[in-house]
């Protein structure tokens, strides 16, 4: 009995679940690999493994022959007769050739052949379950750095999070934990490589699947999502049911839903747009919460044109251009915003403005309203605030029409603000 090899089946058996007929299958083919590279250098070779007892034997396949021409491959007339009486030449036989030390070989050679073709049987049994999971969301924790990629323990395999799939605004330690989104399996040579994602827009696709049941449901659609990764997000969703806003599915009692979402984010910022068929409606929910002048669409340059108060312009660009930038992924137009130009005064405009608003003191004539404005006092507060002399250096005005005009600019400021500013 073969007591080595009778404990590596033993062990194998009892810590990892593998058949014995497995192991004899991997062993044999194996010792057989082996033994023809040096131990026995015959051509036709079989080895054989008693499941119960663990003895191995070698068999040659040897032709019978009148004179011995290839001592391995051949055997004599009268050899073969002991072994089989009515031989002929001509016939094969299967004979033993058995090496003495076989048995010291063959544990050695069981214990690599086992082992690689465990860690093959993990390898495939990695990729088969998980090939079907792309797109799903699995937890993990962070076992280690190769370069600038993150190698993440995701239970009984290990995923990769690619430098190109993190989040820039997120650093990760090892132990922490996490969430990401599979991307794609891939069989290689070496095994299964599982390439995860955070800043995948489909990631937070499936956040909100999981976290509101109306679009695992179907009762809410994610119609689109356009995303810049630890900054701030836009998702447009649109409801098939009259009776479930879909915003208000996906902000949740409390905004309880999507707080959730962002804290998985780690505080990215979220816009959820209500989806609408008509791409000025979809547009001007899409830049909320500025407000729009006109929305008109360029169908041949695939342009729409947006027209905002001058007030309102950087609040529809956004930050670094993100409001528009993102609106632009969402809706699949390019976006382009101006502000009005015709709701603006021109600056003859405004100083027409300003003599007819001086004008309107009292004992202060228009030329004198015109003279005021020409030497740069636009408002009240400008009169009221100015030095002695500045007044009367206009041309026209002397000491005693300086000291009425801002006596009568202060009163008029006082009725409007309670007060003169000192």
């Amino acid at each position: 009995m073969n007591n080595e090899l009778l404990a590596v089946f033993e062990y194998m058996e009892r810590e990892r679940g593998i058949e014995r007929s497995m192991l004899i299958s991997v062993v044999e083919n194996a010792l057989q690999s082996a033994a023809k590279k040096g131990t026995i250098p015959s051509t036709h070779l079989r080895v054989e493994v008693n499941p119960q007892t663990c003895n191995i034997r070698a068999l040659a396949q040897v032709e019978v022959v009148d004179k011995i021409r290839t001592p391995h491959d051949e055997i004599s007339l009268h050899e073969a007769k002991k072994i089989k009486p009515d031989a002929v030449c001509g016939d094969i036989l299967e004979v033993e050739v058995t090496p003495k030390n076989f048995g010291r070989i063959a544990a050695q050679t069981a214990k690599q052949a086992i082992l690689y073709k465990i860690r093959q049987a993990e390898k495939d049994r990695i990729y088969d379950e998980y090939k079907d999971r792309t797109g799903d969301i699995v937890s993990g924790t962070v076992r280690r750095f190769d370069r600038s990629d993150v190698i993440i323990d995701i239970g009984r395999a290990e995923a990769v999070l690619p430098s190109r799939e993190r989040v820039p605004t997120e650093e990760y330690q090892p132990g922490d934990r996490m969430r990401a989104y599979i991307v794609r399996i891939e069989n290689l040579a070496q095994g299964a490589s599982i390439i995860l994602s955070r800043s995948h827009p489909d990631f937070m696709r499936r956040l909100f699947e999981v976290e509101v049941s109306e679009i695992s449901d179907g009762t809410v659609e994610v119609k689109g999502i356009a995303r810049e990764a630890g900054f701030r997000s836009k998702i447009a969703v649109v409801s098939h049911d009259e009776k479930v806003d879909p915003v208000g599915a996906c902000v949740g009692m409390r905004g309880i839903r999507v707080k959730n979402i962002v804290r998985e984010l780690s505080g990215e910022k979220i816009d959820i747009v209500r989806w609408h068929e008509d791409i000025k409606t979809f547009i001007a929910n899409a830049l909320a919460p500025a407000k729009l002048i006109d929305v008109d669409i360029d169908e041949e340059q695939h342009i729409v044109h947006v027209v905002v108060e001058t007030d309102q312009l950087s609040l529809a660009i956004g930050k670094k251009g993100q409001n528009a930038r993102l609106t632009a992924k969402l809706t699949g137009w390019k976006i382009d915003i101006r502000k009005d130009q015709e709701g603006e005064p021109r600056f003859e405009e405004k100083v027409a403005m300003a003599v007819e608003s001086l004008a309107q003191l009292d004992g202060v004539e228009k030329d004198q309203a015109q003279k005021l404005v020409h030497a740069g006092f636009l408002t009240l507060e400008g009169i009221v605030t100015s030095e002695k002399g500045d007044l009367e250096s206009i041309e026209g005005f002397d000491e005693q029409i300086a000291q009425a005009i801002r006596e009568a600019a202060a009163n008029a400021y006082e009725k409007v603000n309670g007060k003169v500013k000192a």
